[in-house]
């Protein structure tokens, strides 16, 4: 693996090529941004005029897409399957349910392409780093020719399973947590804003207690800004947390306290907060709450 088809350049997308170029490849990088492509020109990336010129001289394709319609119309849509010299893999690594992530597999290998089902968690400071989590599904052979990317990209590689579709289903649960972890943390601290308590105070004392998580720590302080920059959008978890409970409708599975925190996050795009970093839905809880 030398070349890398990378294809969505956001946020997520930018970063992970940077450890690409960092790690030895060669990246060729397509966004419908010409904004985005420009950026990561700028890190040594060859940009593509479009997704399938990205793919036609690529050992290997990565996909960080919004969701799994996007990433249907780049491989069928937009002929990167086609593109992409037969035998060689394509990573789908972002989140996606995981029946449409099972049905797009199966159209790609299909067509004689392998295909890695491998979504990350870590975040833009774990893509920046090179310390995402990556869950991957695929046979072992596929998944073997593609570990030196991984390898770059992440700390720990989790083998989820041989069928694309077990790591979209993992990282739909590892979201329930995320969404619910920053909707609790906005809670605690629209409780304590109520009560009058100092909220960086509070911060403090509950990022080193018992009470703390990985969340608290990372959004916390974003929650005590007025206008912070944006690490993940609030939309993005209307979309991951619709996702749960997409999933655990077809499950017949309960998850309510999902369902509580999607409402919050919904309300909070509903006023006009969508684009904002997802910390905000504290926000949700200030207008309930009078503060």
């Amino acid at each position: 693996m030398k070349r890398i088809a990378f294809i969505g350049l956001g946020a997520m997308g930018r970063r992970m090529v940077a450890r690409l170029l960092q790690g030895g490849f060669a990246v060729n990088g397509y966004d419908v941004s010409a904004a985005a492509r420009d950026a990561v020109a700028t890190l040594g990336a060859q940009p593509a005029a479009s997704a399938a010129e990205a793919a036609r001289d690529a050992d290997a394709v990565i996909l960080m897409v919004v969701d799994a319609a996007q990433a249907a119309q780049v491989l069928f849509g937009d002929g990167v399957v086609r593109a992409l010299a037969r035998g060689r893999p394509i990573l789908l690594m972002a989140t996606c349910p995981a029946w449409l992530v099972s049905e797009i597999a199966e159209r790609v290998t299909a067509m004689g392409r392998g295909f890695v089902d491998a979504p990350v968690s870590g975040g833009t400071a774990g893509a920046e780093t090179g310390t995402l989590t990556i869950m991957a599904a695929a046979p072992s052979a596929v998944l073997d020719a593609v570990r030196s990317i991984f390898a770059v990209l992440g700390h720990k590689l989790a083998h989820v399973g041989e069928r694309p579709g077990q790591a979209a289903t993992l990282k739909t649960i590892n979201q329930l947590l995320c969404g619910v972890h920053i909707a609790a943390a906005a809670e605690a601290f629209a409780l304590a804003a109520k009560c009058g308590l100092d909220l960086p105070m509070v911060l403090d004392v509950l990022g080193d207690s018992a009470a703390s998580s990985w969340m608290l720590n990372d959004r916390g302080p974003r929650m005590l800004e007025s206008d912070p920059a944006v690490s993940s959008a609030v939309d993005i978890f209307v979309k991951d947390l619709g996702l749960v409970l997409d999933t655990a409708r077809h499950a017949k599975a309960a998850a309510p306290l999902a369902a509580i925190a999607y409402q919050f996050f919904l309300a909070t795009s509903g006023r006009g907060l969508g684009a904002a970093d997802d910390s905000q839905v504290l926000r949700s809880y200030a207008v309930l709450n009078g503060t």
